[in-house]
Formats: C-alpha cells, sequence, structure tokens
C-alpha cells in the first residue's frame, strides 16, 4: 500500500490529467498509480493524501466516516462572536445545514509561504485568519460557511486530515508515509 502527504499549491489540479493549461498532480508526484483521497479546488492549497488503497481513499473523502479535516482560512474582517457561533452550530447553504465546526480565531500560521499569486490586500478592510474542522466535505463547503456569516475567503489551506498534517512539506513537496 502506497500512501502520500502531498502540500498542493495553489493553481494545481486535485487530479492527474490536466485541463485549461493548468498543473496537475503529475507536475509534481512521480508515483504511479495512486489517486486523490478527496479534491482540494485549484485555488485552495494544503494537504492532499493520495494512495491506492481504495478502502482508505473512501474513508478519507466520504461523509460517513467523519475524517475531521483542518482549514486555516483568511477571511475579511474579524468575525463576532455571533458569526462564530453560526459557524460552530451549522451554517444553512443552499445544500442544507451544514453539520457542526470546530471554529477558532488564530494567529498568521507560523511558516506561512508566499501564495502565488499573492493575496488581495485592501487597507481599509482587516482580515482574519481562522481554523476550521469540519467532519463532512461538500464542494467549496468552507468558502461557502464563512461567506454565509458576511465574511468572504482570501486563502484557504487545509491544515489536516485525521493525525495528518502539513507540517515539514513545503508548497509541491510530499513524502510517503
Amino acid at each position: 500500500m502506497t500512501t502520500i502527504l502531498l502540500n498542493k499549491p495553489m493553481n494545481v489540479l486535485s487530479q492527474f490529467t490536466s485541463e485549461g493549461g493548468h498543473k496537475s498532480l503529475r507536475d509534481l508526484v512521480t508515483v504511479k498509480n495512486v489517486y486523490a483521497a478527496g479534491r482540494l479546488d485549484r485555488d485552495s492549497e494544503g494537504l492532499l493524501v493520495l494512495t491506492d488503497d481504495g478502502a482508505l481513499q473512501n474513508r478519507i473523502a466520504s461523509p460517513k466516516f467523519k475524517w475531521p479535516k483542518t482549514y486555516w482560512v483568511l477571511v475579511e474582517r474579524v468575525p463576532c462572536e455571533v458569526a462564530l457561533a453560526v459557524l460552530r452550530t451549522g451554517v444553512d447553504l443552499k445544500d442544507g445545514r451544514t453539520k457542526p465546526a470546530d471554529v477558532l480565531l488564530m494567529d498568521t500560521p507560523q511558516g506561512l509561504w508566499e501564495r502565488d499569486p499573492p493575496v488581495r490586500v485592501r487597507k481599509s478592510i482587516k482580515d482574519c485568519w481562522l481554523s476550521i474542522t469540519i467532519r463532512e466535505g461538500r464542494n467549496r463547503q468552507v468558502r461557502r460557511m464563512v461567506a454565509a456569516v458576511g465574511h468572504p475567503c482570501l486563502r484557504l489551506i487545509r491544515f489536516s486530515i485525521g493525525d495528518w498534517t502539513l507540517e515539514g512539506l513545503d508548497p509541491g513537496e510530499w513524502i510517503e508515509v
């Protein structure tokens, strides 16, 4: 069994085939016959697990197994306690109410790499980092959650899946575990 932890950079597709001129996993990972367990959107960064174990892939990707996934999220403005409470108890989205999430205000993550392209900064609007842990995985869920409470997402980094984290991995780097 092969399992790889990859720090997927922004603007890389979570698949091995390229589309629309974008980089794909093939540009980063040399191991054959592994597939992404879940997805990260092209405009998201961070931890992606690749494996050749179909059962593990299913356990990670399926909301039935409730694997925790923690995201570092840079949002516009500092959320008030009401907005944080809504994120923690469940947000009403077009596809239904989300399950409760663990949400914390956090400092800028230590050792955070520069993003290419850089995040749009507006001097007149403060931004804030949140740590959000979910146990489901709807399409663009975290982005839609923070937008629904009035705090658009400026940058999204998946820090962990279960016990696996990004620790020690620069963008584009991977290790076999």
